[in-house]
């Protein structure tokens, strides 16, 4: 991507040096006491301000501001949830409750199950998140915040982020999203009024497999407000060597999500034709339920998608789960390589049985994320694998 607001370096390093320290001196009393005035934008301690991590910061609000009026900020993480944690813990107190989906990332789901609920007598409502009068019905006198994932994990189902942002303004509700699937590229929540977002770096923004790390992005006084809390007191920084990497990947970002949607709609239209899945979750297939909304939102489509398996035999699925030889089994998604999981594993571990059962999966949903892989190897592959399915 072009970095048209890239300053260049005196010696003419064509890429930005790595401040990889943990502190920064100054020449007096006078020039340290005056960068403590404002110490969210001026570098003294690593864990606080870094101008690397600073930069790449910078970089993701760019993409991510579409039409918003005034100024969008980013403040990145040691991971995603460091970041979705922060988030949350910004926006609640003890006794507060929370509106959420059923299907949000797993460990978005033990946060709250696991940590906020019995640690600060959180409530939360999980719906399905599809109709907005759901929303309505949930919301409590003491709802705080909505919690959002559009396309939702899983099965990639899509929340009408506009008319949630109205409702919560009504209320006086903040709203929160984790945007991961579709990058800052494909969907700006903030124009459409949502107050924070979300991503995993780790995902498509790193794009590499090869990073760690998490971003929130919001208005200036919001992000300010995170960083002087829970971003520096919770201590999740992100290291500037890892920044580096994400500002390397923030440059091809535009050309390999054209490259994963391309090869993802293929895929989905191999799998959508195919006698041996029932099903294919894709917001970019014209036979998504809710393929309308997911133009009218988004202007693009990542690589990650979900199908099932038409047969509950469990050897069966094992048998082309394990029979695949591009897609690779990982629990991660976002890379240059293509990757398979079935999210069944880990959500029956970490979910009770209640909340794995209204997330309507089975051990024959399979996830995969297509990556820049030849296309026609890709399906090969998948067209192989799906023999073992009688």
């Amino acid at each position: 991507m072009h970095d048209k607001d890239q300053t260049r370096d005196p010696y003419g390093a064509v890429v930005q040096p790595i401040y990889q320290n943990s502190l920064f001196t100054f020449d007096s009393w006078q020039a340290i006491e005056s960068a403590f005035d404002d110490k969210i934008n001026n570098p003294i301690y690593s864990r606080g301000c870094n101008p690397t991590v600073a930069l790449a910061e910078k970089k993701i609000a760019d993409i991510a501001r579409g039409n918003v009026l005034g100024e969008v900020k980013g403040k990145l993480f040691g991971s995603g949830m460091a970041a979705i944690s922060a988030g949350m813990l910004h926006f609640l107190k003890a006794n507060d409750h929370i509106v959420t989906l059923n299907n949000i990332y797993g460990p978005s789901i033990s946060f709250i199950n696991d940590f906020l609920t019995p640690k600060m007598n959180i409530e939360v409502s999980f719906i399905s998140g599809i109709d907005i009068e759901e929303f309505e019905q949930a919301i409590q006198p003491n709802t705080k915040l909505i919690y959002l994932e559009s396309p939702s994990s899983a099965i990639f189902s899509i929340q009408n982020l506009k008319k949630i942002a109205e409702l919560a303004k009504r209320h006086g509700i903040k709203t929160m999203i984790d945007n991961t699937w579709a990058t800052p590229l494909y969907q700006k929540p903030l124009a459409l009024g949502i107050d924070l977002e979300m991503h995993s770096c780790s995902k498509y923004l790193g794009g590499h497999s090869d990073i760690v790390a998490g971003v929130l992005i919001g208005s200036q006084s919001l992000i300010d407000a995170i960083h002087v809390c829970e971003y520096e007191l919770l201590g999740a920084k992100i290291a500037p060597i890892e920044a580096s990497l994400l500002i390397r990947s923030l440059r091809t970002l535009d050309l390999r999500m054209a490259r994963h949607q391309e090869n993802a709609l293929k895929v989905a239209q191999f799998l959508d034709s195919h006698s041996h899945i029932a099903k294919v979750n894709y917001p970019g297939l014209i036979s998504f339920p809710q393929a309308d909304l997911a133009k009218e939102q988004m202007t693009g489509c990542s690589g990650l998608m979900s199908f099932q398996l038409a047969t509950d035999d469990l050897v069966q699925i094992k048998n082309f789960f394990n029979s695949l030889k591009l897609f690779q089994i990982g629990v991660s998604w976002g890379g240059h390589e293509s990757l398979i999981y079935a999210p069944a594993i880990g959500y029956f571990k970490e979910q009770t049985p209640m909340q794995f059962a209204k997330m309507g999966l089975s051990f024959g949903d399979m996830r995969i994320s297509v990556g820049l892989e030849n296309i026609d190897d890709l399906i090969t592959d998948l067209a192989n694998a799906l023999t073992n399915i009688m």
